[in-house]
């Protein structure tokens, strides 16, 4: 069982259901003036789009399946993208 439920685990992968742009981003942010979401939305217009952080996000996040994936996470991981 125990090897069973380790292949499981490092065989998930997660996705994100529905389309997001890069218009979406902006009204998502557009009251957050803090340094982070501006630091975000740079880097996705230097990157023209958010495809390459949401496969990027869906990677890391992978990583955390075991511990479970919080707001702070998911914070942390989009600090690391926009920093890259």
């Amino acid at each position: 069982m125990k090897e069973l439920i380790r292949y499981l685990l490092e065989n998930m992968y997660l996705d994100f259901q529905g389309e997001i742009s890069l218009d979406t981003i902006r009204q998502f942010l557009r009251n957050d003036d803090g340094r982070d979401s501006k630091a975000l939305l740079q880097k996705l217009i230097d990157d023209r789009g958010p495809d390459e952080l949401l496969i990027a996000l869906a990677d890391c996040l992978k990583e955390h399946l075991r511990t479970g994936i919080t707001e702070q996470v998911v914070r942390e991981q989009l600090a690391t993208y926009s920093e890259s």
